[in-house]
């Protein structure tokens, strides 16, 4: 990219601190509604069936990252955008890939124990994957004198595992215990409660990027080329490999939506806290990418579930 473009890593996004509360309490609540639906069942599979659950979680925390890393040092995109993405594949995956896998014809029960999995170990992974290739990108432009140089990525490693605990781990946790305690009730409220939640996300996230709309439609023409550059290498990283593995069609459908459908929600909640990325390292360019792999994963994800669906030989 050229310096006209380098802009977006100095912008300042510009979020309340109840604005910030309210969107890690509706992304909380979210993974509880999610958590819902895990029981200790839906790990069955993953004993049942290890050779496609082990593809799934290579392909996801794994090859991911590691080909990300590769795609932004090949397409050489603003740091702060070249972070985003290493961020968004650093995330387990999204909470909608169930519903995607569901329409696409693929395999649900390995989609549910694939996401209970990435989403529990989401809260090591996360912040060791970003550590890992982050850093690594940092290291690989200082080591390049024809290149800019970046700030260090002095990111506390610390504090953000703690927030992903508090954003993943205890409302997972607290709704497994709930669904286990009260399976009645559970299921009463299961289907209205997770539709809620996840309006009360897309509103919260809404309402914080209204005052921000300037930026986004200033950067979109950046970053959608992108965006749909990386979401289309990770679809196609999962189905791939998990072909190389030789997994059953059914399964390699379920590892690419598993793989390119990621919790960029939890993506956008850390980039917006201060405490993880202060804004003197200008970053700008991560949240953009957060915000807009939010909405295009949903757009891919149904486009190739509706080209899935109506093929139902899964030999």
């Amino acid at each position: 990219m050229n310096s006209s473009t380098d802009i977006i890593d100095h912008v300042q996004l510009n979020f309340s601190s109840s604005g910030l509360l309210f969107l890690n309490i509706s992304l909380a609540v979210v993974m509880f509604g999610v958590a819902l639906e895990i029981k200790p069942a839906d790990f069955n599979d993953i004993l049942r069936k290890p050779k496609s659950a082990i593809t799934g979680i290579i392909s996801q925390f794994l090859l991911l990252p590691l080909l990300t890393f590769l795609l932004v040092i090949t397409i050489k995109p603003t740091h702060s955008i070249a972070l985003g993405m290493i961020l968004v594949a650093s995330c387990p995956g999204g909470n909608i890939s169930n519903f995607i896998s569901s329409i696409a014809k693929a395999n649900a029960a390995l989609s549910v124990s694939l996401t209970a999995f990435s989403t529990l170990s989401a809260i090591f992974m996360t912040p060791l994957n970003f550590a890992i290739w982050g850093n690594l990108y940092v290291k690989f432009y200082n080591n390049h004198a024809a290149e800019s140089l970046i700030r260090p990525l002095q990111i506390d490693q610390l504090q953000m595992f703690q927030t992903v605990f508090i954003l993943l781990g205890i409302p997972v946790i607290l709704g497994v215990l709930f669904a286990s305690r009260f399976p009645k009730t559970t299921n009463k409220i299961i289907k209205p409660l997770k539709t809620t939640f996840l309006i009360l996300f897309i509103v919260i996230v809404i309402a914080l990027f209204s005052a921000n709309f300037e930026h986004f439609i200033q950067f979109i023409h950046i970053v959608f080329f992108i965006v749909f550059l990386h979401n289309a290498l990770a679809l196609s990283t999962g189905f791939i490999f998990s072909a190389v593995m030789n997994r059953p069609l059914i399964d390699r459908r379920t590892i690419a939506i598993e793989t390119g459908i990621q919790n960029s929600g939890l993506a956008l909640t850390l980039i917006v806290n201060p405490k993880i990325f202060p804004p003197e390292l200008e970053l700008g360019g991560m949240a953009v990418v957060a915000a807009w792999w939010g909405i295009w994963h949903i757009v891919s994800g149904l486009a190739i579930a509706g080209a899935w669906s109506p093929k139902t030989k899964l030999a």
